[in-house]
This record gives structure tokens, sequence and C-alpha cells, in this order.
């Protein structure tokens, strides 16, 4: 039988359509090509992958999520499964890519922690290895999309929020600190002042 963090890092998880003029391609290099650096571009990020990680880490620290559209055509996924994330290994690899082996079992082990699976049944056989990889996936989609949300927040307040160096980090520091839910609605990254 598979291992459950082999069946997982096998999948591709997805994001709102929404997000993509808006966050995905503000921000990365996603669907652009490796003819330039990400910051000749003016972008933060190479890889779209690398913008979700950043969206789920917020979802993560602030313990929120966010539903993703039910409807499938309003989905879209990087067309590279986890276990592809920042892997250097891969042909046609860049010159500046990072290892994102350690960040994947973060990921992992956070999803663990915060998605309620019975192991015990899994163990016995009566919960698939898919239902189990599902509720992960799930749960990592929803920690992403209130992300996603989160920084399109801040974009669209048009304050150049995010042309500040430490703007991803202090939106970390904020969602860390975090003490009561919020709704979509309420979501406000802190000042960079």
């Amino acid at each position: 039988m598979d291992k459950l963090y082999d069946a997982w890092a096998r999948r591709n998880p997805s994001w709102d359509k929404r997000f993509q003029q808006t966050v995905i391609d503000k921000f990365c290099n996603y669907r652009t090509g490796a003819g330039e650096s990400a910051e000749q571009r003016g972008k933060k990020y190479g890889a779209g992958y690398e913008i979700f990680i950043i969206a789920f880490f917020l979802g993560l620290y602030a313990d929120q999520e966010r539903r993703l559209t039910d409807d499938p055509s309003q989905r879209c996924d990087f067309g590279q499964p986890i276990e592809y994330w920042g892997n250097v290994e891969r042909k046609g690899k860049s010159a500046g890519r990072v290892n994102y082996g350690a960040l994947r079992k973060y990921m992992f082990a956070a999803l663990i922690a915060k998605t309620d699976l019975d192991f015990i049944a899994l163990d016995q056989g009566k919960i698939t290895l898919r239902k189990a990889v599902d509720a992960l996936i799930d749960k990592m989609e929803n920690y992403a999309n209130y992300g996603f949300q989160l920084i399109l927040d801040k974009e669209e307040d048009r304050s150049g929020y995010f042309y500040k160096d430490d703007a991803f980090f202090k939106l970390f520091e904020s969602k860390g600190e975090t003490e009561e839910k919020c709704s979509s609605e309420d979501i406000v990254a802190p000042s960079l002042d």
C-alpha cells in the first residue's frame, strides 16, 4: 500500500480561477517561461505554486479556511504535483532553484495535525487512502483559498502594500497573532509602517 505522504505528494491541489489575474499572475512567473528571472519581470515569485504555498501558510497561521467554489470550471491547478514543487533533481532545473523537500514535509505535517482523520480506521482499511488524501487536499486548498483572499483584499486597497520587502512576513506575523476567528469580510492586513 502507498504511504499517505507519497499519495498526497502525487496530487495537484486546485485554486479558485478568480485569483489567476489578481494574485497569481501579479506575483509569479506562472505560465511565462524561464527566459528571464522573476526579479527582471518585477515578480516576487517564480513558479505559481510558490504563491500557493504562501497562501496556504497564511490560512494555516490564521487557522482560517475558505471553501473553494464547487464549480469545477472555476477551479485551476498548476499542472505540477506537490512532489515536484521546488524539485531540483528534475530535468531543465533553474540554476537558482531551491529544494522544497523539507517545506513539503512541514506542509504535510501541518495538514496531518489540522485534518480530522481517523488513522486507525485508515490502517484497518475502513477508510481508503484516497479518501484520506482527499481530506488532506481539501484542507490544504481551503487554507490556501483563505490566504489568496487575504492577499487579494490587501492588494485591492491600492496602498502598494506588497511593494515593501517585508510585506508577506508582516502578514504572517499578524495572522499568527490572531486570537479570534473572523469571516472573509473581516480580513485585514497589518500596516507596514
